[in-house]
């Protein structure tokens, strides 16, 4: 049951991520600017997560331990930044469609290199013909939307 809702969890994950896009590419028009569309998107983001932590479903105590992590990993949050501004920008001129196949066979194809070499601490996947085979069909699928 729990992983049937972890994967439902991460299905609606996904269908709003183009939501969202949609939303701050709204945002960024009105401003003339995708820059702050996205930081106000941030913005609010941290807002949320701030009053979830401070409703008290958060232990603030275990942020000191963040300290002790490799400086590199306090990139993912540019990494996001990057994510979300290119999301603004690339939706309203490509298309969410084809914006999110992108994203997706992007994502697809770094989530293999990353099980491979297991980054990350991450659990060892070798690639294999079965995962090739599934991101061509998503580069396929992704062609197609371009196409059709």
């Amino acid at each position: 049951m729990k992983f049937i809702f972890l994967l439902v969890l991460a299905f609606a994950a996904g269908m709003l991520a183009p939501v969202q896009a949609g939303m701050n590419a709204k945002i960024g028009k009105a401003l003339n600017d995708p820059f702050y569309a996205a930081l106000i998107s941030f913005a609010v983001g941290t807002a949320g997560l701030l009053a979830y932590a401070l409703a008290g479903r958060m232990d603030f105590s275990a942020i000191r331990t963040v300290s002790g992590v490799h400086w590199s990993l306090w990139l993912a949050g540019l990494l996001g930044a990057f994510y979300v501004t290119a999301t603004i920008v690339l939706a309203p001129r490509l298309g969410t469609a084809l914006t999110f196949s992108l994203v997706v066979a992007g994502q697809l194809v770094m989530a293999v290199v990353i099980d491979h070499l297991g980054l990350f601490g991450m659990p060892v996947q070798p690639v294999n013909w079965l995962r090739l085979g599934g991101i061509v069909l998503i580069v396929g699928g992704t062609m197609l939307i371009r196409w059709f």
